[in-house]
């Protein structure tokens, strides 16, 4: 009933491309909650255990995703909306929010999408998550002005030096490249619920983030929800954004003065977990739990924190940077995949610590 109110909502006060959009992620929650497919977990057993096996499936979707965005961002308007990738300029913002975002995953139980899939599947601890990442985001974006007056280059976008069939083909080589070296080593064990395989969701998901590019004029992305949901926020507490140079650019300031469900990627998220619990819910495995234990609520505040904070410094989470903007053709989705890493190290060595031993 709430996703038909939703829906309907949408349509009359956005039109059908919101309509559109909306649907997509009700299917994108849908895939993830049925494959699992994540970073949070396979990153993890990469740094731990060097369990390279577990990059395979979100190398397949990247691949995927590259492949399909080629053609769109080439032509740079479908059915007359025009078409951008998601880039951004590579500098040490992008190292150190990529970093930051790594402690605050593991910490956190889930990245940007995962969070939200998380909750749709009965997580109730997602909501602290959730909640910090908001505050997290939106304290970063009081802070840009700094973190962009630090060093960095231009944006670099591959498939406009190169072209952008050439750009793909070599994302493309490089990934399967690290595809194939990622098999060389065994698996290590498991435990997982899917219901579908991962190879399914990354491609599911793939075409997905296409038809996101096509309706929305953007990629998928997550995180700049959490930002703008907590400017929201803020305003109802007395917060006012004259004095906050992010927040007076065009669309920071439209999107703030907008209906939540106007934005783009607003809607998507709360659509992602709509479907993401409605899939759970028809495959039996929606429950609720809480986990309130001491540990675990500090982890969940102080991993929603810096994750907000990261991914808004950043310009991205996992899903905009690392997926979106390494299939863009973007550096700075290479370097935020690389600086992730040893935040994610560190993230999983801490969690013992909030967690207990069997964490790891």
């Amino acid at each position: 009933m709430l996703v038909c109110l939703l829906g309907f909502s949408t349509l009359n006060g956005s039109g059908l491309r919101h309509f559109a959009l909306f649907g997509a992620s009700l299917l994108m929650g849908a895939v993830l909650v049925l494959t699992e497919i994540g970073f949070t977990t396979c990153l993890r057993r990469l740094v731990l255990s060097f369990d390279t096996r577990a990059l395979r499936a979100p190398l397949v979707l990247i691949g995927a995703t590259t492949l399909l965005f080629a053609p769109l961002l080439y032509m740079g308007e479908v059915f007359g909306q025009a078409l951008g990738p998601a880039a951004a300029p590579v500098g040490v913002q992008v190292v150190v929010g990529a970093l930051l975002f790594g402690v605050g995953m593991q910490l956190g139980g889930g990245c940007g999408s995962g969070t939200l899939y998380s909750l749709g599947g009965g997580n109730g601890r997602m909501l602290l998550v959730i909640v910090a990442f908001c505050a997290g985001s939106f304290g970063a974006s009081l802070q840009m002005g700094w973190w962009q007056s630090l060093p960095s280059m231009d944006t670099v976008l591959l498939g406009q030096v190169l072209g952008w069939w050439p750009a793909a083909l070599l994302q493309l080589v490089l990934l399967a490249t690290l595809w194939w070296l990622a098999g060389l080593r065994p698996a290590v064990a498991q435990d997982s619920r899917a219901v579908w395989p991962l190879w399914f969701g990354a491609l599911a998901l793939a075409l997905l983030n296409m038809a996101t590019l096509a309706l929305a004029g953007h990629p998928w992305s997550i995180t700049w929800a959490y930002a703008l949901l907590g400017a929201k926020v803020a305003t109802l507490l007395g917060w006012s954004p004259a004095g906050a140079p992010f927040w007076q650019a065009p669309f920071q300031s439209a999107a703030l003065a907008n209906d939540l469900l106007q934005d783009v990627t607003s809607l998507m998220d709360i659509g992602l977990v709509l479907g993401a619990c409605g899939a759970a819910l028809a495959a039996g495995r929606w429950a609720l739990r809480w986990d309130l234990r001491p540990g675990a609520v500090i982890a969940a505040i102080l991993g929603g924190l810096l994750m907000g904070y990261g991914a808004r410094i950043a310009f991205g989470c996992t899903i905009g940077a690392l997926v979106s903007g390494i299939a863009s053709t973007s550096l700075h989705g290479w370097l935020w995949f690389v600086a992730v890493l040893p935040g994610v190290w560190l993230g999983a060595r801490l969690r013992p610590f909030f967690f207990g031993r069997a964490a790891q």
